[in-house]
């Protein structure tokens, strides 16, 4: 009998061994996973072929990526208003913003913004996560260099930027993941502000509106499903919050895991099907099955299939 996780009306069953590698692909960090309108599932990790894409059912499909090695990062999947599916990434190495389609073919990069006034050679800028708004401006998360939020239009153009570090409302510390809420009257941004263990809510102008801040354990990224927000807590679980930003549940807790010496790369022998150590990325596919890439340095991607 399988492993089966979650609480009453969000139950899932592990689907053990889901999406093996070809020969010839060898993860490494799997940071970022996404899912396109058919189901296919894109992982993203640090190694050469960078996006492994496979099936619903986990058959591998093609991979793509090479430029990414040693950079990859952020990763997001947008519908724009061609009606057209694109990847966008954040290269932590290259320090890109880069757009591609489903196949790879790059249609834009980004580099630094010109604002001498935050970077120089000291200040670096390290983009970790991407986002898309409806009206096509992107917004990258500056989460591991000098903690600022950056607008572009969809052509790539400069428009503006906020945050900086400290832990005010406003300011961000480790802002390493950046998604677009879609379920209130207005659409805001929300930044997984890591470090301050909280979750931080932007108008697209940059305004502060609010923190989230209860049931968090270090927050990585965003996924948003329906009204829901699956994210994972670095801290070895994934949360699911309603759509009120309160705890539904948290997936695959190990409140042990983190605190494990040499974490996040523990034995082989101490994983287990059923629990999480250090999620890093997560995603939702049309039947409500759940996605897991975790901050491994060989990568570690789990399937959960929906019961309830």
């Amino acid at each position: 009998m399988g492993k089966f996780i979650g609480n009453e009306t969000h139950q899932y069953e592990v689907a053990e061994g889901w999406g093996r590698l070809p020969e010839g692909i060898a993860y490494g960090y799997t940071h970022g996973i996404c899912v396109d309108a058919e189901d296919n599932v894109y992982v993203h990790h640090t190694n050469k072929h960078s996006v492994v894409v496979f099936d619903r059912e986990g058959n591998f499909k093609y991979s793509f990526g090479d430029e990414f090695e040693g950079g990859a990062h952020g990763f997001y999947l947008h519908r724009d208003s061609d009606g057209i599916e694109y990847l966008y990434f954040t290269d932590t190495a290259r320090a890109l913003l880069v757009k591609t389609t489903l196949k790879g073919e790059v249609l834009l990069e980004v580099g630094q913004p010109d604002r001498p006034d935050l970077y120089d050679a000291e200040r670096k800028y390290i983009p970790t996560d991407v986002c898309v708004a409806p009206n096509g401006d992107i917004y990258v998360a500056d989460g591991y260099g000098q903690y600022y939020v950056h607008q572009f239009t969809s052509a790539g153009d400069y428009v503006r930027s906020w945050g900086g570090r400290g832990s005010e409302a406003g300011k961000l510390l480790e802002p390493h993941g950046i998604s677009v809420n879609l379920r209130g009257d207005e659409p805001e941004l929300y930044v997984a502000d890591r470090s301050n263990n909280r979750i931080q809510v932007f108008t697209l102008e940059g305004e502060h509106k609010r923190f989230i801040d209860q049931n968090l354990d270090f927050p990585c990224s965003f996924y948003f499903f329906g009204n829901e927000i699956y994210l994972p807590d670095l801290h070895s679980r994934i949360t699911i919050l309603d759509k009120n930003d309160r705890l539904i549940t948290h997936l695959g807790e190990d409140q042990q895991a983190y605190k494990q010496a040499g974490w996040p790369n523990l034995p082989k022998s101490y994983y287990r099907a059923d629990k999480v150590s250090s999620p890093h990325g997560v995603c939702v596919d049309s039947h409500g099955d759940v996605y897991i890439a975790e901050w491994i340095f060989d990568g570690r991607i789990t399937k959960l299939i929906r019961q309830s």
